[in-house]
């Protein structure tokens, strides 16, 4: 005769009963960040996953030693708070993970010989592994007064990319060779938090007019954060800007998040064409 504890464990109550802590433990384990798979429009109540299922990561630094610098922003402001904004803080959309070639695709059509090459996030230039893809929400701007997430996902079959990292390793941004600024300024901070960052290629304070990328799960650079959030309070008439092979921050976890748009759509990051040329 099976033993209490043998039926335990036959009759799937074990499987229950860890469900059941992991509910009891929700509030202790309330993300500080959403989910690297957030699965909906993301909810103040969101599991930060990682705790629970062990996936490294690091406290980020609080001290900085590199130096930014503000240019001038060519037109007004952001029309919505920074953070309230579905445009400037990727964070407020949500994304869904989807299963999907985890490699570079060719696709077909015309293509920019001067696009932001994703191989200048990193110090080596390389083409990382890719280790997650994921679609973005839509934003709804007539839902309320500064907008909200929508159930539709953007149309690419993959709009966020997770490629690896080493922890602690620095991060730049995409390289481009079009100057936004003289002296060499290639992109705009258009908003930053500790753990993402938002940059437009031009000097518009909006990501319509050209091609903007987003960055998450990395530690923004504390002086370069200070200086974003002292240009915001003050009118945001002037934004950091950056040079190509600039750290703007390091890894946080072995996997960051990169989305990439032109003129406001959401892209593939894995076209080859596009945004890994000659890879």
């Amino acid at each position: 005769m099976a033993t209490p504890v043998k039926n335990f464990f036959k009759r799937g109550h074990f499987f229950v009963f860890v469900g059941l802590l992991l509910l009891a433990s929700a509030d202790t384990l309330r993300a500080e960040e959403h989910s690297l798979n957030q699965t909906v429009p993301p909810d103040a109540t969101a599991l930060y996953l990682p705790l629970i299922l062990g996936i490294p990561v690091r406290d980020c630094p609080l001290t900085s030693d590199r130096a930014y610098e503000l240019i001038p922003v060519d037109g007004p402001p952001a029309d919505h708070p920074d953070d309230l904004h579905g445009d400037l803080n990727l964070a407020l959309r949500g994304h869904t993970p989807v299963s999907a070639t985890l490699g570079l695709i060719d696709i077909n059509g015309p293509t920019d010989g001067d696009a932001p090459q994703l191989a200048g996030l990193f110090g080596d230039d390389r083409t990382p592994a890719f280790t997650s893809a994921h679609r973005v929400y839509g934003w709804d701007w007539s839902c309320g007064t500064d907008g909200c997430a929508s159930p539709e996902l953007t149309p690419q079959e993959v709009s966020l990319l997770g490629m690896a990292v080493n922890l602690t390793e620095t991060v730049s941004f995409p390289s481009r060779e079009a100057e936004i600024y003289g002296g060499g300024f290639k992109v705009l901070v258009l908003y930053a938090e500790e753990q993402r960052i938002t940059l437009g290629y031009t000097r518009h304070d909006s990501v319509a007019p050209g091609y903007a990328v987003h960055l998450a799960s990395i530690c923004v650079d504390p002086n370069l954060l200070a200086l974003y959030r002292q240009a915001n309070t003050g009118g945001r008439g002037n934004l950091p800007g950056l040079h190509n092979g600039d750290v703007l921050g390091t890894a946080r976890s072995p996997e960051v998040l990169v989305a990439v748009r032109d003129r406001g759509e959401f892209m593939d990051p894995r076209s080859r064409k596009d945004w890994w040329r000659g890879r």
